[in-house]
């Protein structure tokens, strides 16, 4: 006999989806509807779909778990017929649910989307993430499926030489052992691997328009002790990437210097000491200890140092300026601080010791200004240098971290102990005398206490997941989330349990993928965060947005001809 297409469909639908447990149903409408809720950052339909379906298939094990408790307490089941009765009446409600969820979520990213400067949602993205949503939450619930059935399997054979009593949470023990282990030894181990393997090959590349210098004050140069073969993928770019004199005198109107930039990479030596040591001796050898400014910079995870902190410096001293890095991983930042995050922290602290030490053993009046930055994995290294707020000013001239991570160390400890009635997302620190937050002039020049010298900046803007991640999200409120949301956060951001946690780590995904001042991306903020710790004689504010436009591709107008 002749079955209609839609019968099969129907008999598959029957199969999968109406043999579900009802509590679990209830579990994942709830816990996937809470997913389409807005985050920090907008989401393509890719990644809502996955952070909806893992939401969902985790919403589904609490309900089965739930059920499985009061089951064991009650001992009731409803009849056959109830039981069908509540199943049509949970499907509906879930259904509309979700549909209701998806359509005001869409809205929400819609509106989050025109704030961060991405394209509106198309019109069929909500079906497409549905079905990954769904796909994603049936592989879940598969593989909790395929566990519960190895728990039976170990636990009938165990009951034939133990107690019942003994045999179920042995059973139990053994399945989680297995799960550890498999995600440790085999699918974590494998997914670090792969990614060294991919980044690994990527830092012996060069980015397309990048060439060797030929100047002296270059690492990699001729004049060198580094080869420049030996810089890898960031540590190349970011020695090409240092302005001409040319573009120096266009912008300042006056005669220039050409910056020095140092950087050293894994390959360039054996060990984090001896790359310390080269990047001290081609510091020296290029003149960077007689330049007006000296710069100790932590890199990010692969090396990289953000392009905007560079050159905002050299614009503001007209080139006489030199800079030092070192590369500790080639890894993705956020995979480097998941598995070796004390890499950071020790190439930060032995980086700058050795700079402070050539540094301090100069004649005072002949020291160039000595300042450390850092942008994101690089402003948690960074802090590896310093025991605390005070021998940061004890040891520098300024200190200027971007998007630091939420646990970075110091960070994390002057936000903890801020003054009272100060916000988390924008703290205060005993009166901003020393350090100060915040993603833009008004922010840090708002305190009605004096400044004082040398100067510590956080720069963190409202929306940047990498400042607020953390794995306490899952289970607890962060104080932000009941402070008054900023401009770039939607006011109906909530948290949920669990859920937050995975929206939050989706975020991270796609953080500079946004215009400057929102998430990690900070490129139009470090002009005026370099003007508040180390401006030169001179330079005025107008400098600063003039500067923001240059490195903007905007036209800059005319230079200051009093500076």
């Amino acid at each position: 006999m002749y079955r209609r297409p839609w019968h099969n469909v129907a008999r598959w639908l029957q199969r999968e989806w109406v043999g579900l447990s009802v509590p679990g149903v209830i579990g994942a409408a709830l816990f996937g509807s809470m997913a389409f809720t807005p985050s920090l950052l907008p989401r393509t339909w890719e990644l809502q779909g996955i952070v909806a379906g893992i939401s969902a298939g985790i919403g589904y094990a609490l309900g089965v778990l739930l059920r499985w408790l009061i089951h064991g307490f009650v001992g009731r089941v409803p009849s056959a017929r109830t039981a069908a009765r509540i199943r049509r009446v949970v499907g509906v409600a879930a259904c509309l649910l979700l549909i209701v969820a998806i359509r005001q979520g869409w809205q929400w990213q819609a509106d989050i989307r025109r704030i961060m400067g991405w394209t509106p949602p198309g019109p069929w993205e909500w079906l497409w993430l549905t079905l990954l949503g769904l796909a994603v939450m049936r592989v879940i619930i598969a593989l909790a499926r395929g566990l519960r059935a190895l728990y039976l399997l170990i636990d009938s054979h165990l009951r034939e030489r133990m107690p019942q009593r003994i045999a179920a949470p042995v059973a139990a023990l053994l399945v989680m052992a297995l799960v550890v282990g498999v995600n440790d030894g085999l699918l974590w181990r494998g997914a670090v691997d792969g990614v060294d393997w991919v980044a690994g090959n990527l830092n012996n590349t060069t980015a397309p328009g990048v060439s060797r210098s030929l100047w002296p004050e270059r690492s990699g140069s001729p004049a060198s002790f580094i080869p420049w073969d030996t810089l890898g993928l960031e540590g190349r770019t970011f020695i090409a990437g240092a302005p001409t004199t040319s573009q120096l005198t266009r912008f300042s109107r006056r005669p220039s210097k050409r910056p020095i930039r140092i950087y050293v990479g894994i390959k360039s030596a054996d060990s984090t000491e001896a790359r310390v040591d080269l990047a001290v001796r081609d510091l020296r050898r290029a003149g960077g200890f007689k330049r007006a400014v000296l710069v100790v910079i932590t890199t990010a995870g692969t090396g990289w140092v953000d392009p905007a902190a560079a050159r905002s410096l050299e614009y503001m001293y007209n080139g006489n300026t030199a800079m030092v890095a070192l590369q500790y991983s080639y890894i993705p930042s956020v995979m480097s601080y998941l598995v070796d995050r004390e890499r950071a922290l020790e190439a930060g602290a032995a980086l700058f010791d050795a700079v402070y030490d050539a540094w301090s053993a100069l004649p005072r009046s002949s020291r160039p200004r000595l300042l450390v930055t850092g942008t994101s994995l690089g402003a948690f290294g960074a802090e590896g240098a310093f025991s605390g707020l005070a021998d940061m000013r004890n040891r520098t001239d300024g200190v200027l971290l971007v998007g630091p991570p939420a646990t970075s160390r110091i960070h994390a400890a002057l936000v903890a102990d801020r003054d009272p009635g100060s916000l988390e997302r924008l703290p205060v620190y005993q009166g901003g005398r020393v350090v100060r937050f915040g993603q833009r002039t008004s922010d840090w020049a708002r305190s009605p206490s004096p400044w004082t010298s040398p100067r510590v900046l956080y720069v963190q803007n409202d929306s940047d997941p990498i400042v607020v991640w953390r794995p306490s999200l899952a289970f607890t409120r962060p104080d932000w989330l009941h402070e008054p949301p900023p401009a770039d956060v939607l006011p109906q951001m909530r948290w949920f349990p669990i859920v937050t946690f995975w929206q939050i780590t989706a975020d991270l995904l796609f953080s500079r993928d946004v215009t400057s001042g929102h998430g990690h991306n900070y490129e139009n903020t470090f002009p005026s965060a370099w003007e508040a710790i180390a401006a030169p004689t001179g330079w005025k504010h107008a400098d600063s947005l003039r500067l923001s436009r240059l490195l903007a591709g905007r036209p800059t107008g005319k230079a200051n001809g009093g500076r």
